[in-house]
This record gives C-alpha cells, structure tokens and sequence, in this order.
C-alpha cells in the first residue's frame, strides 16, 4: 500500500494467516483460497497492518491489506464506519482502496478489521514533494485534490451512519484549556476566530485528515485516498483549509500540501462541486486548521512532560507549538 519495508512476525502471524483464511473463504465464497506472503507493515499504534495475497481456484491471486484494530484502540464502530465511508467513497469516484470485507471482532480475529485492495504508490510526504519520480505528479495535485473533495463532500450523509457532527472551534479551545497552561497567541487566534465565524454550511462529509501522508501517489498523481478515521460532519470548507495548513507542506513553499498553489485547488473544487468557495471563510479554516495543528502539539508534548508518555518524539513535536504560535500570527489580520 505505500513504499514501506514490511516484515514478517513469526508467531503473530502464524495465527492471522490461519483465522484470515478462514475470514477470506467466507467472504469470496471460495473453500480452495489461500492466503500466503502475509506479513506487517509499519504503521500507526492505533491499527496494525498486515499485507498478504490470496488466491484459490474460482479466485484470482490479488494484492490486499488488512487493518485491524489494536486491542482497546477503537470501538468496533470506528471501523465498520470507516468501511461504509470507503465503499460510499468509491462510488462517488473518490480514488480509494476497494473494501473486500469486514468486520465488528465477533469472528475468528477478534477484533474490527478491514480487508482492502492494495494500491501501489507511494506515501511518505518527503519523497512524493522531492524525489524526480514524483515531478510530473506534483502540479497537478492541487487540482486532483479539489476535485476528490468535492466528490468526498457529494456523498450522502445517510449513506454513513454514525457519523459525529460537532462545533470544531468549541472543540479546540476546550481542548486548549484543558491543558491548563496560558498560549496567548493561540488564546487571541480563539477570539478572532470568534468574532469572525463565517456563515454556517450545510453539513457534508468531512474527511478530517486529507493531506500528504494520506495519499498514495504514483508519477501520474493521486492514486488512492486513505486514513477515513477521523471522518464526520462538518464544513466543506474544513478540509480545504486543513490541507493548507503550513505543517503539511513539509518544508516547502506552495501553499497547498507543498506542491500547488490555492487557485488551482479552488478551480478544481468548483469546476467538480458546481458551488463557489467564499475565500474569506477558506483562510477562516486556516486559521483554525493551524490552530488545531498547533494544540495538538502541545497535547502529545504534554504527554511526555507529565510523564504519561515518555518518548523523545512527542517532545520533539512539543517544540513546534511556538512554530505555530508565529503561523497563527502571521495569519491573523
């Protein structure tokens, strides 16, 4: 699925190619399929991931990914949910992984799971911005990503049960307080976020995550869209603003995941979704995307400071909440 050496966990995995066996003949219909090759992709703490190949005599030999839940990481839910937003993506012509399966953890591996297709590509940010293979991709994804969000933001809400709907800026400053420590930058960015709210949008489907790192990229562009977790209800608009946020440009100066520019996303966004975005209401969502970018990482440095967590990353991260402190200030008017 991206890049990323995977390795082989003997024992563990001696036990998932068994009950993913079995998990795979129920859903192919096919008692002669084999599953072979499985092995562990390096990914996040929240959900393993396991690459592997099956094929049987009535099914062909295919490339899949299965994902499932660490144990106590997410509801059963999360997972189902995320399921349903992956096959309704898909027919909204949102490149996506196909679902092959799924399930809640009541069966053979006991946890919630999903079975996907394997996209080849490649994920990690730093290459796709820098490496020559990625060249003739780059300007085009700006566009390519205003018109995927446009098609994520046409899928029917109804399609999706589940979904959270929530106010992002009462979120965030909830959770800035929360942390019981004084950021005046981010506590004046809260202000003017209030005094400036545009007018409410119809709720859509929100991805909530869209940016590089999120995406498998080939020479051509965006391949897949991956990582529906944190997917709810919200502003369109939230997810434009989020992927301008200056974090995911990963050092490099197109303000748009670091590799277009805002014209072009927005041309393509309005071309496919047929609506006008209001460019005041877009830097609104910038604004808030830095903010939560910036609480967020005060929250993982807190973490290792309360002892909770002890780990020279998360106070590495901790050392960008002042990065983000001069973004918010540079954004505000």
């Amino acid at each position: 699925m991206s890049t990323a050496e995977s390795t082989p966990v003997a024992n563990e995995a001696g036990v998932i190619e068994g009950r993913l066996t079995l998990i795979m003949r129920r859903a192919t219909q096919d008692p002669s399929l084999r599953v072979e090759n499985l092995r562990r992709v390096p990914a996040g703490a929240s959900r393993h991931t396991w690459s592997f190949d099956a094929y049987g005599e009535t099914t062909e030999r295919e490339e899949l990914i299965l994902r499932i839940d660490a144990p106590g990481a997410f509801e059963a839910e999360s997972m189902n949910r995320e399921s349903a937003l992956m096959t309704a993506a898909g027919r909204a012509r949102v490149p996506s992984p196909r679902v092959v399966t799924s399930g809640s953890g009541d069966d053979e591996l006991g946890a919630a799971y999903i079975v996907m297709s394997r996209v080849e590509g490649e994920s990690i940010p730093r290459k796709i911005l820098r490496d020559s293979e990625y060249s003739s991709a780059r300007p085009r994804m700006a566009g390519q990503c205003g018109q995927i969000l446009a098609r994520i933001h046409s899928i029917d809400p109804a399609s999706v049960a589940g979904l959270e709907e929530r106010d992002e800026l009462d979120t965030w400053r909830k959770t800035l307080s929360d942390t019981g420590r004084a950021h005046p930058a981010f506590e004046l960015a809260i202000r003017w976020l209030d005094q400036n709210r545009p007018p409410a949008a119809a709720r859509r489907v929100v991805h909530g995550d869209f940016r590089l790192g999120n995406f498998i990229v080939g020479p051509e562009g965006i391949r897949a869209v991956l990582d529906w977790e944190l997917a709810h209800l919200g502003d369109p608009l939230e997810d434009l603003g989020w992927l301008c946020v200056k974090t995911w440009r990963f050092g490099q100066q197109p303000p748009v995941g670091g590799f277009g520019t805002v014209d072009d996303l927005v041309a393509a966004y309005e071309a496919e979704s047929g609506s006008t975005v209001d460019r005041d209401a877009l830097h609104w969502w910038l604004v808030l995307g830095t903010l939560k970018w910036g609480i967020l990482c005060l929250h993982q440095a807190e973490r290792h400071l309360s002892g909770a967590t002890r780990s020279v990353e998360l106070a590495a991260i901790g050392r960008r909440v002042s990065e983000t402190e001069w973004d918010l200030l540079e954004l505000l008017p």
